[in-house]
């Protein structure tokens, strides 16, 4: 299932070899990843296995309870963020697509975790704006329309703690950041929102190589 890299700069021996060493995938993942295949295309919106690995581990190594993501697909992100989590902790999920987050309801039934997790269906920026302004979130995931990431970037800011970790999607974009030739609006957003925090001196931050690159950024 896990046989295409989504890091652009692997070679699938590498990946492979990645993979093996990763901690296992369990039947539910696997079931997760295959129907969210079964979208087609689109199914490359779901996180790498690998990501989901890490993100599990960094959730429990900041000792996270209170947790946001914006942008929750089909769910694979939230299992990974809320299987982190302690059997306390609270993970709010920000989407906009019923269908999708339908097949996400189910997986986190059976994960174990539904009782972790707080779906808003809902514009993610009106969901943050509604928010408590106070710095509660220890962690946060943005992975969503890519124009929109300085706004969820700033609201989710404003609600984390010192010290907490915000992880923010695709920020290598398979390599277009650094294509002087590409000029779509998502590359162009990117490159803007990635100069902005590179810049940002509330933070400190740096662009992971997994997955489409992620940038794990901390709240000074």
């Amino acid at each position: 299932m896990a046989d295409t890299p989504k890091s652009f700069f692997l070679t699938k021996r590498v990946h492979d070899y990645l993979v093996a060493h990763a901690p296992p995938l369990d039947d539910v993942q696997r079931d997760l990843i295959a129907e969210t295949e079964a979208l087609g295309g689109i199914s490359m919106m779901q996180i790498a296995p690998e990501q989901g690995a890490f993100m599990t581990l960094l959730t429990r190594l900041i000792g996270a309870r209170h947790a946001i993501e914006v942008g929750t697909f089909t769910g694979y992100s939230a299992i990974s963020i809320a299987g982190g989590l302690p059997d306390d902790g609270a993970l709010l999920c920000c989407d906009v697509n019923e269908e999708w987050t339908a097949i996400a309801r189910k997986y986190w039934e059976r994960a174990g975790v539904d009782d972790k997790i707080e779906l808003r269906i809902a514009p993610a920026i009106e969901t943050l704006r509604s928010l408590p302004a106070e710095e509660r979130f220890d962690l946060a995931f943005i992975d969503a329309d890519k124009p929109n990431y300085p706004h969820y970037y700033e609201e989710v800011l404003a609600r984390l703690r010192p010290n907490g970790v915000i992880l923010v999607d695709n920020t290598l974009w398979a390599g277009a950041v650094a294509d002087p030739k590409a000029a779509d609006d998502n590359t162009k957003a990117i490159r803007a929102f990635n100069d902005a925090v590179a810049a940002d001196e509330r933070v400190e931050s740096t662009i992971l190589t997994v997955g489409d690159g992620l940038t794990l950024i901390r709240k000074r």
